[in-house]
């Protein structure tokens, strides 16, 4: 073959980091070295895999069209390394979360992961649904876990397990003495929201999709526990996930208001690249997902055990 494994990598970094400064920093080599191996490796194909946009690199069609399958070969490559290493381990995952699911399950799984596969290792980032999306689209994560929705065409979206958003207030707020709340009181409140582009916010105002102009939005916040904050503080009332409201709802510092008309249910999900090649490792780490929650209808109703 005309093309090495060495020469697939750095086009790889340097499709994700759009840079050779910091494709080489990644890969820790040499500026000149990553960019000499870049201009051979086009040059031996006679080809241009980027345009050139001032400083940056802007990968085009044709590095479109090579991006997944060199990153599958380089995902087959590493495995192929591991085996002939003799690692008993799945070595290097990275996988995104959304905050949800990043704060209250996703910590919980790799833990788990990795006791039971100490030789793996694995980076879990935590961003908003719309990031993950953009990450796992670009070939930067290998999963993804999400609480919204996906309609990327380039992106395989599986269904995990239910997940309910609920309308919360202080428990010493006017509406928590109210059995069931009309469509009036809430509108009449100061809200604490998540921020648009996360998966919380979406499902929130498709259930409001009637009535956003009214809406009095006072904060709007990228962290769960800083919603929970405001909230308990008396700033207004929130809606995020009952599964990160559980042990405030137990302890009672703060209390779920009965909105039965609101259709605030959703789903978590795992994504992935529909050209990504599925190591191993990745379906290890999807079966203990499953196994988490396996015969639980909700992911709030899921036990969360403490990790030894």
């Amino acid at each position: 073959m005309k093309y090495s494994l060495r020469q697939l990598e750095i086009f790889v970094a340097i499709s994700r980091t759009a840079s050779v400064s910091r494709a080489a920093e990644d890969l820790s080599l040499s500026q000149s070295a990553t960019s000499t191996s870049l201009s051979e490796f086009e040059k031996q194909f006679d080809l241009q895999l980027f345009d050139r946009v001032g400083k940056s690199l802007r990968i085009n069609e044709t590095g479109q069209q090579l991006l997944p399958r060199a990153v599958e070969l380089l995902d087959r490559a590493n495995e192929i390394e591991d085996l002939l290493h003799g690692h008993a381990g799945f070595g290097h995952m990275k996988i995104g979360a959304t905050l949800t699911v990043g704060n209250y399950l996703a910590t919980i799984l790799v833990a788990r992961f990795l006791q039971q596969h100490p030789e793996s290792r694995i980076q879990l980032q935590v961003h908003n649904t719309s990031t993950i999306v953009q990450q796992i689209a670009n070939h930067e994560l290998d999963l993804g876990l999400i609480e919204g929705d996906c309609h990327h065409p380039d992106i395989e979206v599986q269904s995990w397990i239910a997940d309910e958003l609920v309308v919360f207030s202080a428990p010493n707020h006017p509406l928590a003495r109210f059995s069931k709340l009309k469509m009036e009181h809430l509108l009449q409140e100061p809200w604490i929201l998540r921020e648009k582009g996360s998966g919380t916010r979406e499902t929130f105002d498709r259930a409001f999709h009637n009535h956003h102009a009214k809406l009095n939005i006072r904060l709007e916040l990228e962290h769960t526990e800083a919603i929970k904050r405001a909230v308990e503080s008396g700033l207004g009332i929130g809606c995020i996930s009952r599964l990160a409201l559980k042990d405030a709802f137990r302890r009672g510092s703060l209390v779920p208001l009965a909105t039965p008309n609101l259709d605030l249910g959703r789903y978590f999900y795992f994504l992935w690249h529909k050209q990504k090649y599925q190591t191993t490792g990745m379906r290890e780490f999807l079966n203990v997902c499953r196994e988490l929650t396996a015969g639980f209808e909700r992911s709030d109703l899921v036990n969360l055990p403490e990790i030894a």
